[in-house]
């Protein structure tokens, strides 16, 4: 499950674990976009649920210095020893350039580079050199993990997909239909043992599909406008059904962009209906080929307000029950 879930305060995040490990998930994955960082509701989880697995997905390889990112993933795996798996990635021009103050410039080379030096990092190694995008001198980590964590790379299109493949423990995979996935896998090439498949599933579970799709619509148009989604998508072979929503967009018609993205679409990439029907939509991307499908929470009518016992039989129902 994808962590903090919304309107629920941090504080009161230990019932919400809780419900999760009970209700038979085995993982809590943080992200990083304008809400909690990606660290600190998994340090609480660490503390609070100590079975459940944790991970990033993703940190943004931008945002903080190599050294700085080394002593947080640092940290966390010495809070959680061989439970944490750290995910980052290149993120977007707006989260690092108009958010953060940083120049967007060579996304790949730039977290190629991160990759090459939190792998050395992390194992306890003294880093000073030049990096293509940035030089570390004589940086070493006074508290080495015992179990450094496993480091997997977000990842859309083929070049990216390939490096995760050839140097990353694992890929995260986003926004994207159990259908794509096959597609995705192709370019990673060859798993070595233990490489883990993760994917951000978009989930609404309630059977009000006009609630769902218009959710799902706000969300298609927020998201696969970005550059680097819309090349996803075209390179997946939607540039004949997102088309007009990519023009009416361009052309500063929101409204119009919404309603251009058809039902088969939105149905494709934000899996809605019963809690059993959604576990069923997440298992067909288990059956293509994804080792970690991490569920995504969206809000369905009248959730708000709907208290840990409604918490506790959704997350019951979407998790089947039994950890595996």
């Amino acid at each position: 499950m994808t962590v903090p879930l919304d309107g629920i305060p941090l504080a009161d995040h230990a019932a919400v674990y809780a419900a999760l490990d009970a209700a038979g998930f085995t993982d809590v994955w943080s992200s990083e976009v304008n809400g909690a960082d990606a660290f600190t509701p998994l340090a609480l989880a660490a503390a609070w649920q100590p079975r459940l697995r944790l991970g990033t997905a993703i940190t943004p390889v931008f945002t903080r210095g190599p050294g700085l990112l080394a002593m947080s993933a640092a940290a966390l795996a010495d809070a959680a020893p061989g439970r944490f798996a750290l995910g980052i990635g290149a993120s977007s021009p707006v989260v690092v350039g108009n958010w953060n103050a940083v120049p967007f410039d060579e996304p790949f080379r730039r977290t190629r580079d991160v990759l090459r030096f939190l792998r050395a990092a992390l194992s306890g190694e003294t880093v000073d050199g030049e990096f293509d995008t940035f030089a570390v001198r004589r940086f070493t980590l006074d508290r080495k993990p015992a179990v450094p964590p496993p480091l997997l790379l977000a990842a859309l299109r083929p070049g990216m997909l390939r490096l995760a493949g050839a140097e990353a423990d694992g890929v995260i995979l986003n926004w994207l239909a159990a259908d794509d996935v096959p597609r995705a896998l192709a370019e990673v090439g060859e798993r070595r043992s233990g490489f883990d498949v993760v994917a951000r599933i978009f989930v609404c579970p309630t059977e009000d599909a006009a609630h769902a799709r218009a959710l799902g619509r706000r969300l298609i148009t927020s998201y696969l406008t970005v550059p680097a989604y819309a090349a996803f998508h075209r390179w997946l072979g939607r540039e004949e059904v997102l088309g007009p929503m990519w023009r009416a967009w361009a052309a500063g018609d929101r409204r119009g962009a919404g309603a251009a993205v058809p039902d088969e679409v939105v149905d494709a990439l934000v899996l809605h209906g019963s809690p059993e029907h959604c576990r069923e939509q997440v298992l067909r991307y288990a059956d293509a080929g994804i080792d970690v499908p991490v569920l995504a929470l969206l809000p369905t009518p009248g959730s708000a307000g709907g208290g840990a016992a409604a918490l506790g039989e959704l997350v019951t129902r979407l998790g089947g029950g039994e950890r595996r």
